[in-house]
């Protein structure tokens, strides 16, 4: 069961209440800029991990001025779109509000998403900022500089050759203890940096065959949302 750190308490509750019942996922970004943006993605994430777990999400957002082009820069780093919140939807549910730190709630269980610098996202290379942004805990402050983006983009590039390469050899299923742990990870408040992790070490596992090493990263891309497939049947 996915449970997240619900900011109003500091305790770790269940994201769904009732497993499997409709679950509002309400993005509330502080402004146009990468603090907002980050707070989507882990929207974003969050929704994702629900429907893993086969919980229905609706994706709503509220607040931020310039939402027009936080809503183009969502798109660029492929998170899905939120309804604006008067939107009509399921009336039954438990809401969870995604904020950027120090956000008052009234109500509801809150995720606080701490800020990212500088205020201008670099767009230049959209998922290497996603996944620059995913490498790091919601709850820590992060610095998107040159350093973290150039590492993002190099480690982006090599595991979508690897994958691409894993694709050429027969299919194998994902080890039951490797999707024991990505699920673990995810299901951890939403644990991104622990997702990679758990890549890095199939990447390099000696005796895992490279059928299950591409399987294994498309599964987990399901929750990153890295496209780490994008480049299967492209030519050499």
């Amino acid at each position: 069961m996915l449970r997240i750190v619900d900011a109003r308490t500091g305790r770790t509750v269940p994201a769904a209440p009732v497993r499997r019942g409709p679950t509002r996922v309400l993005a509330q970004p502080p402004g146009p800029d990468t603090t907002g943006l980050r707070v989507l993605l882990v929207a974003d994430l969050l929704v994702r991990a629900l429907e893993l777990d086969g919980t229905p999400a609706w994706a709503l957002r509220s607040g931020a001025d310039g939402g027009h082009r936080l809503r183009e820069e969502a798109e660029a780093l492929g998170i899905r779109p939120f309804e604006d919140v008067g939107s009509a939807g399921p009336g039954a549910g438990q809401t969870v509000h995604v904020v950027g730190e120090d956000t008052t709630v009234p109500e509801g269980t809150v995720v606080a998403v701490a800020p990212a610098t500088p205020s201008a996202p670099d767009l230049s290379h959209p998922d290497a900022l996603r996944l620059a942004l995913l490498a790091q805990s919601h709850h820590a402050r992060v610095r998107l500089d040159a350093t973290a983006l150039g590492e993002a983009r190099d480690t982006l590039a090599r595991w979508r050759r690897a994958v691409a390469a894993w694709a050429r050899r027969p299919s194998r299923p994902v080890p039951g203890a490797v999707r024991d742990r990505l699920r673990a990870a995810w299901e951890d408040d939403v644990d991104a940096p622990g997702v990679l992790g758990v890549l890095r070490a199939v990447e390099t596992e000696p005796d895992l065959p490279d059928g299950a090493r591409f399987e294994t990263f498309a599964h987990a891309d399901r929750f990153l949302g890295l496209h780490l497939a994008r480049d299967v049947g492209a030519p050499d």
